[in-house]
């Protein structure tokens, strides 16, 4: 994206410098005007006096839009705290972290998983789970998918005092067996 923009800003200042500029392209008398002679040509015979104008107003509409967007891709939907509860003396907070890391520290501990990460988004008071674990070869996604369920997201939706908590569960597998047999 970097190189992209530093050839856009290059080009932005050789374009006119060539349109306007003392470049001449081709000689004089060759088989065409210099390109400064067009661009002078271009002006002149402009049909209205406010075109200029009107591009260069829209070429700050589009730069605009262009660095909106780009400030808009390095942002992050992650949730830094979450209030837990909001009285007249004031409220309480917890870090999001916090509350991930208790989880992923529960879940690698049940059965079958090697290890996991988790973080919450969208908002601090309705926040949404996404929750990536990594299973040995010989792991029950399924039973890790109850028992994540059943034990630590309840526990973490009761600790954040959360009627629900939506989650997204990503699941891939090592290549290594957990070491117990399989019956």
């Amino acid at each position: 994206m970097a190189l992209v923009g530093a050839s856009m800003i290059a080009l932005g200042g050789v374009v006119p410098t060539l349109a306007l500029g003392p470049f001449e392209l081709l000689p004089p008398g060759a088989e065409g005007e210099t390109l400064g002679a067009v661009g002078e040509r271009l002006t002149s015979s402009s049909p209205a006096p406010w075109v200029p104008y009107a591009v260069a107003v829209l070429a700050v509409v589009v730069a605009w839009l262009a660095l909106r967007w780009l400030l808009v891709q390095g942002r992050t939907a992650r949730v830094p705290s979450l209030r837990l509860d909001e009285e007249e003396r004031g409220h309480t907070d917890v870090a999001a972290r916090a509350a991930c890391s208790a989880l992923v520290r529960e879940v690698c501990g049940y059965p079958g998983v090697r290890r996991g990460r988790a973080r919450l988004t969208e908002s601090e008071r309705h926040p949404c789970l996404s929750l990536e674990l990594v299973l040995a070869e010989d792991a029950d996604p399924v039973a890790v998918w109850r028992r994540c369920r059943a034990d630590g997201l309840a526990r973490l939706r009761d600790s954040l005092g959360l009627d629900r908590l939506p989650t997204v569960l990503r699941l891939s597998v090592s290549g290594q067996p957990t070491g117990r047999e399989l019956a």
